[in-house]
């Protein structure tokens, strides 16, 4: 007797992989459930399994006392001392129960019993081993659907695949192979129910270490791989051996190890990237097969980048339905803005606008004259911003500016705002860097200049420039005298007055004279303000 309920632990213990200590308490609790049944007292009953003897012991368990209140769990003295003399006040004394009276309602409790305890065993068994398996890849059969879902055998136990967990691109039949990923443990009252999943990213990685034996020992590593399951995947890969290229290696000779990982993804499209440290070169390996003409870094604290590309690489750095951008961006953990070379050009001009929307006034300009600058404003010009964007000869084409007008407004300009090229630093936007440039410009405009004094400027055909200097030298102008001031023949054009002033005639200074002496159209004074 005693070498077959040991023979039956024992193997209950291998088969069901619980340990045989938990099977002996399982049979003792079955043994006091059936005497409780059987005798229906209020007894404190216990039982021992006596491994030598291969039998149950039952026994009431009572506390000696002197005067017995409750005679379910007390005894008296004098009745304790009959059984051991040994005894004493609060000992406990062990009454033995007969079990050979249990009969068959005995056994059936206890086997019910025994099965339940194995079972609460076994289910822990599987919670704990199977909780730290958790991201690992399992082999598996499929054993039934349950309307969506999927009961997978996976060998200890059945798993749950989910239909949130399954590729779109996926069918399975009933008795089928399929390979998958555990992402979670549930302690349910019935069972660990273990979650699988054919979309987790972690799928792809043990994929290719199955499939890529430089990955399996070490020599490359996998960084990082997301994936739209059924579409597209990216997986980024490094190498620790420079003479290993990694990504050739994951494609493999005519693309055999890459093709049988595709197969098993039922066909979904893997692009593999080249990792890199530099976040503006990874992100340009990401967005294969686009080409990246520029990569500028936004905001490295929040991880922004604004990628540049060719109107006719947009698209294609986008993806269909943004899906290539997207990918990336998950992959290198960056916020990525895509844009074309052309729209980050207008975006610039944009800037450049707002910039000069506020820009410097004409007024500021040294040694130019109201009437010169009512000439600009009317023609459209109005601000020093404006006359830098233009040349002399287009400001010749003014009414009433001649061509050393021009140069003397353009001059004026230039010693007012000073055009610099906008380097932009690293780590700063080009937006930022306009304005910080412009803000470096304010800066030096600060510095006081001399300006010089207005000189004698040629008489156009409308005499503007003289009805100018005589208001800058303070003469006041009635209508009608500004043909007086220019002359009653003006010549017809800038060029003309430039050539009748060299020769001296009709009135008009050589340009050397007016240089050495002075301006003869300017107030009483103003050669000692030259001094």
């Amino acid at each position: 007797m005693s070498n077959i309920i040991a023979q039956t632990i024992e193997q209950i213990s291998k088969e069901k992989n619980v340990d045989p200590d938990i099977i002996i308490g399982a049979l003792e609790d079955a043994m006091v459930a059936a005497s409780r049944k059987f005798y229906k007292t209020n007894e404190d009953i216990n039982a021992r399994f006596d491994p030598e003897t291969g039998t149950v012991e039952i026994f009431a368990v009572k506390r000696v006392v002197e005067f017995v209140e409750n005679p379910h769990l007390e005894i008296s003295l004098k009745e304790a001392l009959t059984i051991d003399e040994t005894l004493e006040i609060d000992d406990t004394v062990e009454i033995p129960k007969p079990t050979d009276v249990l009969g068959r309602i005995a056994a059936q409790t206890a086997k019910q019993v025994i099965l339940q305890k194995v079972r609460e065993a076994e289910r822990q068994n599987i919670y704990e081993e199977y909780s730290q398996k958790i991201s690992e890849m399992v082999n598996g059969v499929v054993k039934r659907f349950e309307g969506p879902d999927i009961i997978v055998d996976i060998g200890k136990t059945e798993a749950l695949l989910p239909l949130r967990e399954q590729s779109r691109a996926e069918t399975y039949k009933q008795g089928e192979r399929v390979r998958a990923v555990i992402v979670k443990v549930l302690p349910v009252a019935k069972g660990p129910q273990v979650i699988l999943s054919r979309t987790d990213p972690q799928l792809i990685v043990h994929l290719f270490e199955m499939e890529i034996p430089e990955i399996y020992d070490g020599t490359i590593v996998v960084k990082s791989a997301v994936h739209e399951p059924g579409d597209r995947a990216k997986v980024a890969v490094a190498s620790l051996d420079r003479d290993v290229d990694p990504v050739g290696a994951c494609v493999g000779m005519k693309g055999s190890r890459i093709n049988s990982i595709i197969r098993e993804l039922r066909g979904e499209k893997i692009d593999i990237v080249q990792w890199s440290e530099d976040p503006a070169q990874y992100a340009a390996n990401a967005l294969n097969p686009a080409k990246i003409s520029k990569v500028l870094i936004l905001d490295p604290a929040e991880k922004h980048m604004e990628v540049i590309v060719e109107e006719k690489q947009q698209s294609l750095a986008i993806g269909k339905k943004g899906q290539n951008v997207r990918l990336a961006s998950r992959l290198i953990g960056w916020q990525i803005d895509v844009k074309s070379e052309e729209q980050k050009k207008q975006e610039v001009l944009s800037v450049m606008e707002s910039l000069t929307s506020s820009s410097t006034s004409l007024s500021e300009l040294e040694g130019i004259s109201d009437r010169l600058i009512q000439i600009l404003r009317e023609a459209g010009i109005e601000n020093v911003e404006r006359i830098l964007e233009l040349n002399e000869e287009q400001l010749t084409d003014l009414p009433g500016i001649g061509d050393k007008t021009a140069k003397k407004i353009m001059e004026a300009a230039r010693d007012l705002f000073e055009e610099v090229e906008i380097e932009v630093p690293e780590g700063m936007d080009l937006p930022t860097a306009i304005k910080a440039s412009g803000d470096n410009e304010a800066e030096e405009e600060t510095v006081s200049e001399t300006a010089a004094e207005p000189d004698i400027e040629e008489l156009s055909t409308d005499g503007s420039e003289a009805v100018a200097d005589a208001e800058t030298a303070g003469i006041q102008t009635q209508p009608g005298e500004e043909e007086q001031a220019a002359g009653n023949e003006p010549a017809a054009d800038s060029s003309e007055a430039e050539e009748t002033g060299e020769n001296g005639e009709n009135g008009v200074i050589p340009a050397e004279t007016e240089t050495d002496e002075g301006d003869p159209g300017e107030a009483p004074g103003s050669e000692e303000e030259d001094k």
